[in-house]
């Protein structure tokens, strides 16, 4: 099983781009770089399981409702504490957190129903999404065609350009939710699967979904 999935992952970024994605030849993504801790962190029952090639779908779909059952009451309560002309943000990563990347071949890839009920939550009630991913440009296309497609409000989608495929992927990221901040909004949750979706601050809370030790894209 464990081989098949790594085959998926190399082909499932999205069928009308795995040429190009390879062509690029993306550096890896970098260990982050030490940075203040967001105000919190919600994680996985300690009785979760430590490694992906033991994981079928429904764990997986299972570990990551645990993770947003507890963002929901979080996001619930913030937007109703919401200030006078506060303009909240969610930032969401896309692979693994958004869709489903590494538990089928498809495109459009399938949004990660958990994530999608508690950003349409928040989405309704006037909550702007952004998903900050370290996918290169060259596919924001049919990225943002998916986002859509899924059910989720693409217009605030951040690729990476080609310098940033060259910069830390940490690094790269918490430079997008400064710009979201020097935009005006409030980031009031940071959903991802990996440490570099999730370091580095500038979010009031993170929400992290499971990467079985990383190996998760």
């Amino acid at each position: 099983m464990r081989s098949r999935r790594s085959w998926l992952r190399r082909v499932s970024v999205t069928a009308v781009s795995a040429t190009a994605l390879v062509a690029l030849a993306v550096p890896a993504e970098a260990t982050p770089s030490a940075a203040a801790p967001t105000t919190a962190t919600a994680a996985l029952p300690a009785t979760a399981p430590a490694l992906a090639a033991d994981v079928d779908y429904d764990t997986w779909q299972r570990d990551c409702r645990a993770v947003m059952d507890q963002a929901l009451p979080y996001v619930k309560q913030r937007i109703a504490d919401a200030r006078p002309g506060e303009k909240q943000a969610i930032v969401l990563d896309i692979d693994n957190t958004a869709l489903e990347t590494d538990f089928g071949f498809s495109f459009p890839q399938p949004a990660n129903k958990p994530v999608l009920e508690v950003a349409r939550y928040a989405e309704e009630r006037g909550v702007t999404l952004f998903f900050v991913t370290a996918r290169p440009g060259i596919i924001y296309a049919p990225t943002e065609w998916n986002l859509d497609h899924v059910g989720y409000e693409s217009s605030g989608l951040y690729v990476r350009s080609f310098i940033d495929l060259f910069r830390n992927v940490a690094e790269y990221k918490t430079a997008q939710r400064v710009d979201i901040e020097r935009k005006g909004y409030t980031i009031i949750a940071n959903i991802g699967n990996s440490a570099t979706d999730l370091s580095g601050g500038h979010a009031e809370r993170t929400f992290k979904l499971p990467d079985y030790g990383g190996q998760l894209s």
